[in-house]
């Protein structure tokens, strides 16, 4: 069978799980080639050279091997090199990496590339390299928002989805699943108003849509984790996204 060689990939490491008892598998983010599974053979021996290397939320080279058609979508990682250029995040960057990790798991299909997303997630894995402060949930709010829009799943922010009536500006909306931007009712938590919501559509509408998206995020952050939690964990479906859930029980000790 004949195998063709990847080189040299720009990729991020988002999960990792036992193949044999020397062995990893390697769920990986990468530009040119989306979400890959590699098998990293040797890995946990102590002498293996790839120890060091394969860690998340760390820029990464990857080299794999691809087996003709009719192979298997798990290949065969040749070599791995440290990009480097920051530290790893700790503390709520660590976990918010981690969470951001997850979303990809859930949300992205093997082998469909997303070159844009892996350059702003690789942008946002920097920031939370960093002492962030409070762009921390400005920025994962960006991130939740281009990741829905570039998979298709988030309606147009600029008007209500079922009746496509416009946004009044100083009316709350609500986003909900599977019904879209609608007005807020009593019951309901944290809604924008409708000139907020446009503010957000003209910025994913830009050019270079991550700086402006953060900009529209620093405004209305805490309001609108409130509407993207629900919207994202209904796309991931079942269970309770683990980090989440993780962050959850840290808050309440």
């Amino acid at each position: 069978m004949a195998v063709k060689r990847v080189n040299e990939e720009p990729a991020y490491i988002l999960h990792r799980y036992d193949w044999s008892e020397s062995s990893l598998v390697l769920e990986c983010f990468t530009r040119h080639r989306g979400r890959v599974a590699l098998v990293a053979k040797g890995v946990k021996k102590p002498t293996s050279n790839f120890r060091p290397v394969l860690l998340a939320l760390q820029p990464l080279r990857l080299s794999w091997g691809i087996a003709g058609e009719g192979g298997s979508d798990i290949h065969t990682l040749k070599s791995a090199e440290w990009v480097g250029g920051h530290t790893m995040p700790v503390g709520g960057g660590l976990l918010s990496g981690l969470y951001l990790n997850e979303l990809l798991m859930r949300l992205l299909a093997r082998e469909d590339p997303f070159a844009n997303l892996f350059d702003i997630y690789a942008g946002v894995v920097r920031v939370l390299a960093t002492d962030h402060g409070d762009v921390l949930e400005p920025v994962l709010r960006a991130f939740e928002l281009l990741l829905l829009r570039e998979l298709g799943l988030l309606p147009s922010l600029a008007a209500q989805t079922l009746s496509l009536q416009p946004l009044q500006p100083a009316t709350r909306y609500v986003l909900v699943p599977d019904a879209g931007l609608r007005e807020a009712h009593g019951q309901d938590r944290a809604g924008l108003t409708g000139a907020q919501w446009e503010a957000l559509e003209e910025a994913l509408s830009a050019a270079n849509p991550y700086p402006a998206v953060l900009r529209a995020c620093v405004l209305c952050a805490g309001e609108l984790k409130v509407q993207l939690r629900t919207l994202l964990q209904h796309h991931c479906g079942q269970p309770v996204l683990r980090t989440r859930q993780l962050m959850m029980d840290i808050q309440s000790l």
